[in-house]
């Protein structure tokens, strides 16, 4: 992407990354090669806004859900949307499996997120919801697992190899209702933060007669490019288990 957007690092087939106009080399082992004052410098922010649809706005049917990517200057850098069937989406509601096939603005697909079908919450341990991230198409680079917990929502995110890199946990509140949903990004001891990704309140009639939702996500600079798109992967993921349902004001399990 030559837009000078700060989200060009998902295009792992490339060997640059390009920032605030400025190009930096990504080292061999996939990790950015950035000063320390800039690995101390306000962390990356990419946002996800989903697509208002009409059809779903004045009928019951679920459509394919259709999301833009901006940068943290509102720029728009990807395109998602959602591949199943009609079928699947009606029956199987938020627990639906997918492909999430993600575009650049000349429409090359540089990453998809495949969701297999699976339990959600605490009740149902033996079969939680689970994303492989594919950047480019067909070739893995990540892993999202739900973990069993009895109070939290938690995650771990997982190199190529399924190694445990990352954990993303939530509150025991899940709910949407008037405030921000904060999911925090830790490194494997749960104690040192990474990043967050967050649900933003979008307001009374977006959140309670929609299912349109507007996610951040935030990450230090250096983050590996690979880990920055399973990243993007669980933002995704979290918006289909906690915020698809218009007006749903929940706690955990």
């Amino acid at each position: 992407m030559e837009n000078g957007s700060s989200w060009v690092f998902l295009k792992v087939q490339g060997r640059k990354l390009r920032y605030q106009n400025c190009d930096k080399t990504i080292g061999p082992t996939g990790y950015s090669r950035f000063s320390n004052a800039e690995k101390q410098a306000k962390p990356v922010t990419t946002k996800i806004y989903q697509k208002y649809e009409i059809l779903e706005l004045i009928t019951s049917f679920e459509t394919a859900n259709k999301y833009e990517v901006r940068n943290r200057l509102g720029e728009m850098v990807y395109f998602a949307r959602e591949e199943n069937n009609f079928c699947v989406r009606n029956c199987l509601g938020t627990l639906r499996p997918f492909t999430m096939v993600i575009s650049n603005n000349v429409g090359q697909q540089v990453i998809h997120l495949v969701r297999p079908f699976r339990c959600d919450g605490c009740c149902c341990p033996c079969c939680l919801q689970e994303l492989e991230i594919q950047a480019p198409p067909g070739l893995p680079v990540g892993y999202l697992q739900q973990l069993w917990h009895p109070f939290l929502p938690k995650f771990v995110i997982q190199n190529e190899a399924h190694r445990d890199v990352l954990k993303i946990i939530g509150p025991f509140i899940t709910s949407a209702c008037f405030g921000n949903v904060v999911f925090e990004v830790t490194a494997l001891d749960e104690k040192t933060s990474v990043g967050k990704i967050s649900k933003q309140w979008g307001g009374v009639l977006q959140e309670f007669f929609t299912d349109v939702d507007f996610l951040g996500i935030s990450f230090p600079i250096d983050l590996d490019v690979k880990m920055k798109a399973v990243l993007l992967g669980a933002g995704f993921i979290l918006d289909f288990i906690f915020f698809e349902n218009a007006g749903r004001c929940t706690v955990w399990c």
